[in-house]
């Protein structure tokens, strides 16, 4: 029980926070009564305004109200008008700061809440925090959070064991800065090679994704059955066929506002999620583009995003799944799509400010976009902090208070559940203790090193048990890592006794004034003359050195001129050099397997269905390969 600005009550001999500041017991401020009792009590006394607040999804802003993670704290003036004149009590951050002033910046955010007429607390979420890979917008690294290779990588090793206990203790780092929601784990199928979003899957098989998904949310949430006082609600997404995107071009961007799955292609796609609904997940996010041509139970489904079709979100999840969870909204699916959303330029390249989801809608105002999301089920806006559109609706008899009250009673069980009007506050002093934990960083790099793929080992080349003293030429390593292996780095390949060559797989710039395509990869999958990797690699081979190829699979890169090349190929997904270096010696050995296969060609890429899994003519490494040592 913890308050800054309400008073605790005394009742019965038993403390609670006085959120109302009536001076009597609240029913909603009683923690003996269930959350639902809680939140219906709630509900029944919140304005509409409240209500309607309560609905979006907003962003927490640095210094100044921008939107730059490089800043360690919050612009909390801004936020007193979100909270006071707004009335949002759920938002996102993307700080990146040392953890006890993470710590103290989140309790800074709760503070705000408290005042609040009925002190509704803040649930804040995160996108992942725990890996390798950023891109803006759709994931974080740094801040201290112990660094585990990508879903991708997990998937790899194949231990569902390994994916609770990873999901275990980021559930410990969350909550201790005071994350209480993860916009995450990605249920997507890896059916496109040229997709850009793979490394937040768990491959392409649908009963292996919705395995590690289950492990996964129940490693975050705190258990079997939902959420814990002290778990993490995650956010499961996105419902569902987003991996099914023709080339590859992901529906963030006006260009990718479609994917296609002709015939039964969606029934995969769908199991995938069933993991999470075994483990009760919190949350549901549905995917951004239009699903083209597909039939459900017998009608073509309606050409509008998931988020705004019934038929995804009442009849395939309310009802055939019995999901009774927030669904919440992916990003500014009802802004307006101008048109450096459509068409920007070098002149005029995309900004933040000009990124758009709205696709099947675009035609519709955004009063009536809010209207018909809400009635087709979504509970929750993401990325929006104007409640006008949504009052304006209700004052228009597009949408009831009644439909209204129904997402407002499970965003506010969901808060209950987790004890935030109880105690929303962390100690910032233990947030170092956790995230610094010196096992659990050591566990994440073993897991880098376990989750390597071996796919070409000539010679038995792996393990160099013993290289201490042996010469090495590096291509994309730091040297430092390898001389505290013991080894001795060399400039000139032909004083060298091998190479080890780190590479990640090729890819093009395809639609460099999109604010997405600017910093997504996408294109091309095969190495060729001019990549840094390649190069590295012919040279080494000219010099007549064993060569290590270790590639980062965050595509299903296409190796047919490297193998020729490489004495060894040793695909990951998310390692540090240690990591790496580790699984060449055998200090630690890679027995991961690959979540997806890799193409022989472009051609064949080109051929396949982006709607079906491993169906490249002749791949190169079938789904499944890895070798031992």
């Amino acid at each position: 029980m913890a308050s800054r600005s309400k008073p605790i009550l005394m009742a019965d001999g038993i403390r609670y926070r006085d959120l109302d500041g009536s001076g009597t017991l609240t029913p909603y401020e009683d923690w003996r009564l269930s959350p639902e009792q809680r939140a219906r009590d709630l509900v029944a006394r919140m304005t509409v305004e409240e209500k309607v607040g309560a609905l979006l999804h907003a962003s927490l802003r640095g210094a100044g109200g921008s939107f730059d993670t490089s800043a360690d704290a919050y612009d909390l003036a801004q936020l007193e008008e979100m909270v006071s004149q707004k009335h949002i009590s759920s938002v996102i951050t993307r700080l990146v700061a040392e953890p006890e002033q993470f710590a103290r910046q989140n309790n800074a955010v709760q503070e705000v809440a408290e005042r609040s007429r009925l002190g509704i607390p803040m649930t804040i979420s995160s996108d992942p925090r725990n890996h390798f890979q950023y891109t803006e917008g759709a994931s974080n690294i740094g801040g201290g959070f112990s660094q585990w290779p990508e879903s991708l990588g997990l998937a790899a090793l194949g231990d569902v064991g390994v994916v609770r206990e990873f999901a275990d203790i980021a559930r410990q780092e969350y909550r201790a800065v005071g994350i209480q929601m993860t916009l995450s784990p990605q249920a997507d199928l890896s059916t496109e090679p040229r997709w850009p979003r793979q490394t937040g899957t768990f491959g392409s098989d649908p009963a292996v994704v919705s395995a590690m998904v289950g492990a996964y949310v129940a490693g975050f949430q705190g258990g079997d059955d939902g959420v814990s006082r002290d778990g993490v609600i995650a956010i499961v997404k996105h419902w569902a066929g987003y991996g099914a995107q023709p080339e590859g071009f992901d529906g963030h961007n006006y260009y990718g506002r479609y994917a296609v799955l002709p015939g039964k292609t969606i029934d995969p796609h769908f199991a995938a999620f069933d993991g999470a609904f075994a483990a009760h997940v919190g949350g549901i996010m549905p995917a951004y583009p239009v699903l083209q041509q597909v039939v459900l139970d017998g009608k073509p489904l309606e050409q509008v995003a998931p988020g705004f079709n019934t038929q995804m979100l009442q009849e395939e999840l309310r009802q055939k799944r019995h999901y009774k969870g927030i669904i919440l909204s992916d990003w500014l699916v009802t802004s307006d799509c101008n048109e450096y959303c459509r068409n920007p330029t070098k002149e005029h390249p995309q900004q933040i400010f000009d990124v758009a989801t709205s696709w099947g809608v675009t035609e519709l105002t955004q009063e009536q976009r809010y209207a018909k999301g809400l009635n087709a089920g979504l509970d929750q806006f993401g990325g929006v902090e104007d409640p006008q559109p949504l009052l304006k609706a209700l004052k228009d008899g597009l949408i009831t208070e009644a439909r209204i009250d129904q997402s407002v009673e499970r965003l506010m069980v969901s808060k209950f559940e987790l004890g935030l009007f109880d105690n929303p506050y962390v100690v910032p002093e233990q947030a170092s203790q956790i995230l610094g934990n010196a096992d659990h960083l050591a566990q994440a790099e073993k897991v880098q090193a376990q989750a390597q793929v071996l796919l070409q080992n000539k010679g038995n080349l792996l393990p160099m048990a013993s290289v201490k003293g042996k010469r090495v030429w590096l291509s994309g390593m730091d040297s430092a890592a390898a001389t505290a292996m013991g080894l001795s780095v060399v400039n000139d390949p032909a004083e060298a006794d091998f190479a080890i060559i780190r590479a990640s797989t090729p890819h093009e710039m395809l639609h460099p004034y999109f604010f997405f395509g600017s910093r997504q990869h996408e294109g091309r999958l095969d190495f060729r003359a001019g990549d840094p990797a390649y190069d590295a690699l012919v040279k080494a081979k000219a010099a007549g050195l064993p060569s290590v190829f270790a590639i980062f699979l965050d595509r299903p890169a296409i190796l047919t001129n490297v193998i020729d090349k490489a004495d060894v190929v040793l695909g990951n997904f998310g390692a540090s050099d240690e990591a790496v270096l580790s699984a060449i010696t055998g200090k630690v050995h890679a027995r991961g397997h690959l979540p997806f296969e890799l193409p022989s060609s472009m051609k064949a890429v080109e051929q396949q269905n982006p709607a079906i899994a491993n169906d490249s003519a002749a791949p190169l490494f079938p789904v499944g390969s890895g070798l031992s040592y």
